[in-house]
């Protein structure tokens, strides 16, 4: 009787979660991410068995780790993708609020492996590093100051993600890991760049880093070591960069063939820092192409993207994110090839190594998250609602 009144009551039907996040989320970015996490698989399977020996373990235990750590970071990575800017936001103040916490209390707990900087938490049979996963969680925090201080009568957020990105810089040169601090400020330039500071005040802060680098230099016996090791006319052979670029120059453009590279043998870091060195040397200037394309693809499609979006937040966010991982990219493979100095910097989702591959994935996750597709007003309509 009901229905012969009212009509029949339309049944809604739901779009499952997946296909809709699959048409919402760019497909060329996630390809490229997958194509990565593939690649660092198979440079893995050629990197890994020579430390595996040295340290007298089964040789694919190394690639093991690191195909179980790409697994854990591509679930972690579309499950971040699928949520709301807003939900997003919330979960990177909380990572942020964790890892800022964990960075402070590293120089009483933390460990430097040997290696002269003390980064890590060593719990035995893994280890972690807090800065990795401050850094997307910080861009986030940065952007969503900057964003409420455009607000009418909003807080002074430009001051205050300053003042952030200034403190965690400190925390990270007293490790010291000037890599990472020099990330961390870049990220935040980039966003304030986007978010339309003068360019008089950026080149004072491009100023102020210069005067802090050669402080840095005049007192750290670390960061001396690596400039003077840079700015040096002759390489030796016998030194990471020595390794890395006699392999860069024996791998030619189709490389010495599958298996058939030394610098594995040699080179200390091949699986993390210096994984770009073993691509080259076995698969030549092609796939370094191929990596370098891969990622280029990444950023420039999530800044087109992001190009479209009207949502401040949303808009900064996304391109501090997307900037970071290019940026952290081409500084490991810069350092490689002598362009830069050495700054013990991983490839992401190519090179060996937990924190580093989880944290990408975590990054990855929110940068999907903020260039999905979602409905909003082309321009036009939006200036013709504000001049009603």
């Amino acid at each position: 009787m009901t229905e012969m009144v009212h009509g029949a009551v339309p049944v809604r039907t739901v779009d499952p979660i997946l296909p809709r996040w699959w048409r919402t989320i760019d497909v060329w970015t996630m390809s490229c991410i997958l194509l990565l996490f593939a690649i660092g698989i198979l440079l893995g399977l050629a990197a890994s068995p020579p430390l595996a020996s040295r340290n007298g373990l089964d040789p694919f235990y190394y690639v093991s780790r690191q195909a179980f750590f790409g697994i854990v970071s591509l679930a972690v990575m579309m499950g971040v993708s699928m949520m709301t800017p807003q939900v997003v936001r919330r979960l990177a103040v909380v990572g942020f609020a964790g890892a800022f916490v964990a960075l402070m209390l590293l120089p009483v707990f933390g460990t430097d492996f040997g290696k002269g900087a003390v980064r890590w938490f060593s719990f035995g049979f893994a280890s972690v590093q807090p800065s990795e996963f401050l850094k997307p969680g910080f861009v986030v925090v940065a952007a969503w100051f900057m964003a409420a201080g455009m607000e009418p009568s909003g807080p002074p957020g430009r001051l205050w993600s300053f003042a952030l990105a200034f403190t965690i810089v400190m925390f990270l040169v007293l490790q010291p890991d000037f890599g990472q601090a020099a990330l961390v400020l870049f990220s935040w330039g980039v966003m304030y760049f986007v978010g339309g500071a003068p360019m008089l005040l950026l080149a004072g802060l491009a100023g102020v880093v210069i005067l802090g680098g050669t402080f840095a230099y005049n007192n750290s016996e670390h960061f001396a070591r690596r400039i003077d090791g840079f700015l040096s006319a002759e390489v030796d052979p016998n030194t990471q960069l020595g390794y890395a670029t006699n392999a860069i120059r024996e791998g030619g453009f189709f490389g010495v063939g599958v298996g058939e590279g030394q610098v594995k043998w040699s080179l200390p870091d091949a699986h993390t820092d210096f994984i770009i060195a073993v691509a080259a040397e076995e698969y030549g200037l092609v796939c370094v192409i191929a990596i370098i394309v891969l990622y280029c693809t990444i950023v420039v499609r999530s800044l087109m993207r992001l190009m479209k979006e009207r949502d401040t937040f949303i808009r900064l966010a996304g391109t501090g994110l997307a900037c970071a991982f290019g940026v952290q990219a081409m500084i490991n493979m810069g350092v490689a090839v002598r362009l830069l100095p050495a700054k013990g910097m991983t490839l992401p989702f190519v090179s060996y190594g937990g924190s580093s591959v989880i944290a990408s994935g975590i990054a990855l996750g929110m940068l999907l998250a903020f260039t999905r597709t979602r409905p909003q007003g082309g321009i036009g309509d939006i200036l013709l609602r504000r001049g009603r």
